[in-house]
C-alpha cells in the first residue's frame, strides 16, 4: 500500500502538473499539445503540421502554457491593469505643512482563479493578491487605516523604517478578526519595498497571498547630485511621464498544501502575460518594480531575451548596483529597480522570464509586445 501511494503521489507531482495532469483544485493548467502552432521551425519537414500552422506566439517554449482563460471579473483584479495601477492614497496638508496619505485596507478571505479552472482559498489585502501597489514619495507621512475582515489574525509589515510599535507584528499591530489598526510612519527610505502579513505560521500568510508592492519616490530636492534621475522616478513628473513603469510581483501558489508549488506567476495568474504580452513602445525607456514573494524556493530570478538591463537591489540607490546584466536573482522578500530599453530593436515579441526551468513551464513566462505605436 505504501508502494501504491507513493507512486500515485509521484504521479501528481509538479512534473506532472506539467504535463497536463490536474491539479489538487481540480483545474487542467498545462498544455505540451499545442505545439502545432510552431510555424517555421527548422526541425520540421515541408508540409508537416509543425511547418504549415499559422504562426502564434504562444508556441514560445514549446507551446507549454495554461489553457483556456481566467474568469478576471469573478477575480475582481486583471493582470495588465495590477502593472499600473499605483495606490496614491487620500492626499492631504498636516498642520507643519507634510503631505499625509492615508491609506485604506481590508483583509478578507477570498477564492480566487490562478490558472484556468485553478482555485486557489486565498487570504487578500483589498480583495486582490498581490494587493494595492501603494505609492508614496520620500518624506510624506503615511496612515494606513487596516481593518480584518478576514478569519485569522493579520497584520501589515512593511519594510520599512519605522517606530517598533508599528512592526506589524504581535502586540504592534496584529490585530484579530473585526479589529482596526492604524499605521503611521514616514515614507523612509526611497525605493521599491515589499508589504505583508507577519502573523504565524508566517509562510501559510505570506503564502496565502497577503503581501504587496510598496514604492517610495525619491524627492528630487534631498539629491541635487542625481536630482535628474530621481526626477524621473518622482510620479507626476514630465520626467517620469517618460517612462514605461510597471509593477511586478513574482509569486506561486501550492494548490495541495504540501509545502512545494504547483503554479508559478507574476501578479498571481499564470502566463497572463505569455497569452497577453505586454505592449511596450520602442522609443521608451522601461522601469519594472519587481519583487519576488515565492513561499517554498529559495530563490527566484527574471531573465530578459535579447536585451540587457540595469539593476537597482532594493531600489535604494540612484545608481545601479549592476549594470548591463539579462539576469537577476532574489531570494524572499528581496526587490529591486530593473531599467532598460528597446530604442535599438526592431519591433517584436520578446520573452522575459525566470531562469530556473520549471517556474517558467509552470507560468512564471511572458513576452513584452515592442512597438512604434504611440499609445
Amino acid at each position: 500500500m505504501t508502494e501504491i501511494v507513493a507512486w500515485v503521489r509521484n504521479k501528481i507531482s509538479r512534473r506532472g502538473l506539467l504535463w497536463g495532469g490536474l491539479s489538487a483544485a481540480g483545474g487542467s493548467v498545462i498544455c505540451a499539445g499545442g505545439s502545432l502552432a510552431q510555424s517555421g521551425h527548422s526541425g520540421h519537414a515541408p508540409g508537416s503540421p509543425l511547418a504549415s500552422a499559422p504562426q502564434d506566439h504562444r508556441a514560445a517554449h514549446g507551446a507549454m502554457i495554461t489553457v483556456g482563460d481566467v474568469d478576471d471579473t469573478r477575480n475582481g483584479f486583471e493582470p495588465t491593469n495590477l502593472l499600473t495601477d499605483w495606490d496614491t492614497g487620500t492626499v492631504s496638508r498636516l498642520p507643519d505643512g507634510r503631505v499625509l496619505r492615508t491609506f485604506e485596507v481590508e483583509a478578507l478571505d477570498k477564492e480566487i482563479e490562478i490558472a484556468p479552472g485553478v482555485m486557489f482559498p486565498a487570504w487578500t489585502y483589498n480583495g486582490r493578491v498581490p494587493g494595492p501597489s501603494f505609492r508614496a514619495t520620500e518624506g510624506d507621512v503615511l496612515r494606513i487605516v487596516f481593518r480584518n475582515l478576514g478569519s485569522h489574525p493579520h497584520s501589515m509589515h512593511f519594510h520599512g523604517i519605522h517606530s517598533a510599535r508599528m512592526d506589524g507584528v504581535p502586540g504592534a499591530g496584529m490585530i484579530d478578526p473585526g479589529d482596526e489598526f492604524v499605521y503611521e510612519f514616514d515614507a523612509r527610505p526611497f525605493g521599491c519595498h515589499l508589504y505583508h502579513c507577519h502573523a504565524l505560521p508566517l509562510k501559510r500568510h505570506i503564502h496565502k497571498g497577503m503581501y504587496g508592492l510598496f514604492v517610495i519616490d525619491p524627492d528630487p530636492a534631498r539629491h541635487p547630485e542625481h536630482e535628474e534621475v530621481a526626477r524621473s522616478r518622482l510620479l507626476g513628473t514630465p520626467e517620469n511621464a517618460q517612462w514605461q513603469e510597471f509593477a511586478m510581483v513574482m509569486n506561486a501558489f501550492d494548490t495541495n498544501f504540501d509545502n512545494e508549488n504547483e503554479v508559478y506567476a507574476v501578479n498571481t495568474v499564470a502566463h497572463a502575460y505569455a497569452k497577453r504580452p505586454i505592449r511596450v513602445v520602442r522609443d521608451r525607456p522601461v522601469r519594472i518594480y519587481l519583487v519576488n514573494v515565492v513561499e517554498f524556493d529559495p530563490i527566484n530570478s527574471i531573465h530578459l531575451h535579447a536585451n540587457f538591463f540595469d539593476y537597482f537591489d532594493q531600489g535604494t540607490t540612484l545608481t545601479p548596483t549592476l549594470k548591463t546584466v539579462d539576469l537577476i536573482m532574489q531570494c524572499q522578500g528581496q526587490r529591486g529597480i530593473i531599467e532598460f530599453t528597446y530604442k535599438d530593436h526592431e519591433p517584436g515579441l520578446y520573452m522575459f522570464h525566470a531562469h530556473q526551468s520549471e517556474f517558467t513551464e509552470l507560468g512564471w513566462s511572458g513576452m513584452f509586445d515592442v512597438t512604434d505605436e504611440v499609445a
